[in-house]
């Protein structure tokens, strides 16, 4: 792969496994600098380990909470005061928002504390470090946001409630930012994947002995983000939609 993002700092939140695991590597492997946040210790850590095995220099990590605004700025200053391996100057240029989580119950079935959690996660997490790296964006001359959204942004299920609000608002919260910061130098996509091979979508669907050859692999989605983040200044796909190409039988 060719190295047509050398120079460039890209933040992946959640990058410690699944999407953002693979959307770091894709990232990296284009020449970008990469930081991953997460929220253990132990999963920065373990995804650092193969991260930095296959890009020395290339990638760092930090511990950070998306849903706290205190935890988000402290994110972002230090993120400022990074030095690469390389000499690239610190600074931002491509956030991609992937921390989620999900809770998958009817509203009777659900508690308050699950909803906060999964809106504060998929959506006021987003809002926060948008906020933070548009501020940036500014200095550098302009950026990119690239939001994880989902299918489940547009077809309600049951059991979805949370779910399927965080999303729905996710994709008008992108349109949203496209459409204020588009004459900056600010472009703003959002992904909308279906059944993807991570640990989440098996959570979900308690088929975990089952094959996942039939679903969209994280790799799948690196890839579509390094499509968009290749696209010409004058052109911006603002939101792709992603299905298994031949999913399975019911």
């Amino acid at each position: 792969m060719d190295k047509f993002l050398s120079g460039k700092t890209a933040l992946i939140t959640g990058g410690t496994r699944g999407i953002g695991r693979a959307v770091a590597a894709g990232l990296a492997a284009a020449g970008a600098n990469v930081v991953v946040t997460g929220t253990t210790t132990e999963g920065v850590a373990g995804a650092l380990k193969g991260l930095t095995a296959d890009f020395p220099g290339k990638v760092v990590g930090k511990v950070a909470d998306v849903r706290n605004s205190d935890s988000v700025r402290e994110l972002f200053r230090w993120l400022d005061t990074l030095q690469w391996a390389e000499g690239d100057p610190g600074g931002l240029d491509i956030l991609v928002n992937n921390a989620g989580i999900g809770r998958f119950a009817s509203i009777v079935d659900l508690n308050p504390d699950d909803w906060r959690a999964v809106i504060d996660t998929n959506l006021t997490g987003v809002y926060l470090c948008s906020r933070e790296s548009l501020f940036r964006f500014r200095n550098r001359g302009g950026g990119y946001i690239i939001n994880m959204s989902s299918l489940a942004g547009k077809n309600a299920f049951a059991g979805g409630a949370v779910y399927n609000a965080s999303k729905f608002g996710l994709n008008g919260l992108s349109e949203a930012i496209m459409l204020d910061h588009r004459n900056e130098n600010v472009k703003v996509s959002y992904i909308m994947p279906g059944s993807v091979a991570t640990e989440f979508s098996t959570g979900r669907s308690g088929g975990s002995g089952k094959s996942a050859d039939w679903k969209i692999q994280p790799e799948d989605i690196a890839d579509i983000v390094l499509m968009l983040v290749r696209m010409p200044a004058r052109t911006l796909v603002s939101r792709v939609e992603v299905r298994p190409s031949r999913p399975v039988q019911k």
